[in-house]
């Protein structure tokens, strides 16, 4: 337990002197953390390519049941609430509030668009 200590505080006794103390010595430090992540990041050639397989059926098909239910029954209720209090935050004056509940009002239809603009959506088409 003596030599952990010891350790620790010569540790932070280290640091404690690395610690800059003006604005040169600070852009020293900051060039060579640079010069040294761009050291290893270039040690390795880095692959941009995928190279194994997943089965993500599971996944596919728990989306598909979220996205059904947001585009049902479930999905109506969400927006007549949303846009009741949407109408509610507006008359009472709070009409940042107001546009956030508009907001989940239209977006509870329109998700499943949004997923297939922005996303690989190719398993999961309706």
């Amino acid at each position: 337990m003596n030599s952990f200590t010891r350790s620790c505080q010569s540790i932070s006794i280290f640091l404690s002197n690395l610690a800059p103390r003006s604005p040169r010595r600070q852009n020293q430090i900051l060039f060579l953390a640079g010069i040294t992540l761009i050291a290893v990041g270039l040690c390795e050639p880095g692959y941009a390519v995928r190279t194994t397989t997943y089965n993500d059926q599971r996944l596919v098909e728990a989306i598909n049941a979220i996205l059904s239910y947001l585009e049902g029954s479930f999905g109506a209720l969400v927006m007549v609430c949303a846009g009741v209090g949407a109408i509610l935050s507006a008359a009472f004056g709070q009409y940042r509030a107001s546009l956030g509940l508009l907001v989940v009002a239209i977006g509870s239809f329109i998700l499943r668009s949004l997923i297939s603009t922005f996303f690989n959506d190719v398993g999961i088409q309706e």
